[in-house]
């Protein structure tokens, strides 16, 4: 999931339309709807919109409706599109909590000898715990849950990953 702006956090992506009459798909990276409805300013596409109405679903879904977006030619139009909010908007985070984002471009770096594996490109949550994906400098990708057995320690500057996950 990539970032927008540096000043702005995903909260979520528009998977497609819903409907006809204007209603999208959304792919929430954050906790639930609510996280979408306490906020005033939301950015989808880089442009200001304010939430109409959200609702849940399915798992890890939801169905919104922006203002200005009127039928399904304007929703498909959004497909792809982030849901984004300034991050000062965003409530102060407790010891281990983390925004997605803030793992998005980390360099990658072995736990043993600091050799250099490449940066995280993707951050997903399938249930369990979340995972990071690992882009090499020949492209090639890899997974690693981010447990602290697999991801040691990590910090603005770099993340640790343990010589047993990196593949």
């Amino acid at each position: 999931m990539a970032g927008g702006s540096d000043d702005r956090i995903a909260l979520a992506a528009i998977a497609g339309a819903h409907g006809i009459k204007g209603e999208v798909r959304l792919k929430l990276f954050a906790e639930g709807v609510a996280s979408l409805k306490k906020q005033e300013a939301l950015f989808v596409g880089g442009d200001e919109r304010r939430l109409l109405s959200v609702r849940e679903g399915g798992k890890n879904g939801a169905v919104a409706r922006f203002e200005g977006v009127n039928d399904r030619t304007a929703a498909e139009g959004l497909r792809g599109s982030l849901v984004e909010v300034v991050r000062e908007a965003l409530p102060d985070l407790d010891d281990g909590e983390y925004y997605f984002s803030d793992l998005m471009d980390l360099p990658v770096v072995a736990d043993d000898d600091g050799e250099a594996i490449g940066k995280v490109v993707a951050v997903e949550n399938y249930g369990a715990s979340d995972v990071v994906e690992i882009e090499k400098p020949n492209g090639k990708r890899f997974m690693v849950p981010l447990t602290e057995n697999a991801v040691p320690e990590w910090d603005a500057e770099r993340l640790v990953v343990a010589r047993a996950f990196i593949d």
